[in-house]
């Protein structure tokens, strides 16, 4: 019979893979904890201790790109911090209230339109909107891979090996 403890944890882990493309949703934390509630539940033992710390570095993995990709892919296109402070902000506020579309469109936006404030070069603030915007999109695709990849380890290590 299946415990419930490995019940939770797999849903846990499932939801960590939606939540990377649920906006506002820590996919990552959500594969952490399914890890670490099965560890803790099965007395440290399963999976294995190095199993457990790859998959649970994955997850800190997903996080970080889940807080910083966005910013680190604005910064490469050439933004300025408070540029991609503002984006974040406005992103955020109208992915409230209109959803995925709302927050690339808003971020794209103010990414564009306070570099052209900043510097006056259309080109390069095209360049810098282009870059947060697909640095958004890219770092999704990369969270679900690793939850996705996290919740197939887990699976693996606890059902099949």
């Amino acid at each position: 019979m299946v415990e419930v403890t490995a019940v939770v944890a797999v849903a846990l882990l499932v939801a960590g893979v939606v939540g990377t493309v649920v906006p506002l949703v820590p996919g990552g934390l959500f594969s952490l904890s399914g890890l670490v509630l099965y560890w803790w539940h099965s007395g440290f033992t399963e999976p294995g201790t190095g199993t457990f710390v790859a998959l649970a570095s994955l997850a800190v993995v997903t996080l970080s790109i889940e807080f910083f990709g966005g910013s680190i892919a604005a910064r490469a296109g050439g933004a300025s911090w408070e540029t991609t402070g503002a984006a974040a902000v406005v992103g955020l506020a109208l992915m409230v209230v209109s959803g995925p579309i709302g927050l690339l469109g808003g971020l794209f936006g103010t990414v564009f339109a306070l570099e052209y404030v900043r510097g006056g070069d259309l080109d390069g603030s095209a360049r810098s909107a282009v870059y947060a915007t697909l640095g958004v999109l890219a770092s999704t695709a990369v969270q679900v891979l690793l939850t996705a990849s996290i919740l197939f380890g887990f699976l693996l290590a606890v059902f099949v090996l």
